[in-house]
């Protein structure tokens, strides 16, 4: 990892996202990039580009966009052995079933021993459900199993929703 300057590689990415789909495809390339020049290994950039990629889907889906606020923004750093990830959208009044879900979630997995057990719940509960379910709710047990994070969030006061993974680099 570099500290920046003439050929080193700083230790953080900032993007901004426009509410397209076709910008995950983006978002994977960059962020890829950004940790194997980093010096992640393999399994390593997979891992994180997945927890980016995760919170950038949410943040489109979930997003209310207009009125002069149309990007998703995303930063991930890394600071010694850690890896942090900030994605945040503007949010609307018809949001607040999703944050009361995502609170609910977030607090769900962490009521778990270890995140494969909430993983495991998860994948038992998806099976059981109509194919044709609009959402799996997979991705944030995701995050905390495969991407081995930790889940936060907060709302400002000017109704965006920023929400945190952060994770020990292997």
């Amino acid at each position: 990892m570099g500290e920046g300057g003439e050929g080193r590689v700083s230790p953080e990415l900032e993007l901004r996202v426009t509410s397209d789909w076709s910008e995950v495809g983006r978002v994977n390339q960059e962020v890829s990039g950004f940790l194997s020049a980093s010096g992640l290994s393999p399994e390593g950039v997979d891992k994180y580009t997945m927890v980016v990629c995760e919170l950038v889907e949410n943040g489109i889906k979930y997003g209310h966009f207009g009125g002069g606020r149309d990007t998703v923004n995303v930063r991930v750093w890394i600071s010694g052995t850690t890896i942090s990830v900030l994605v945040s959208n503007p949010v609307g009044n018809y949001t607040q079933t999703y944050l009361s879900e995502l609170d609910r979630t977030i607090q769900w997995v962490r009521g778990f021993q270890a995140p494969f057990e909430a993983y495991i719940a998860r994948m038992k509960a998806i099976s059981r459900e109509p194919l044709d379910i609009d959402k799996s709710g997979l991705g944030l047990v995701r995050i905390t199993y495969e991407g081995q994070a930790l889940l936060d969030f907060y709302l400002d006061e000017n109704d965006t929703l920023s929400v945190s993974a952060v994770s020990n680099l292997e």
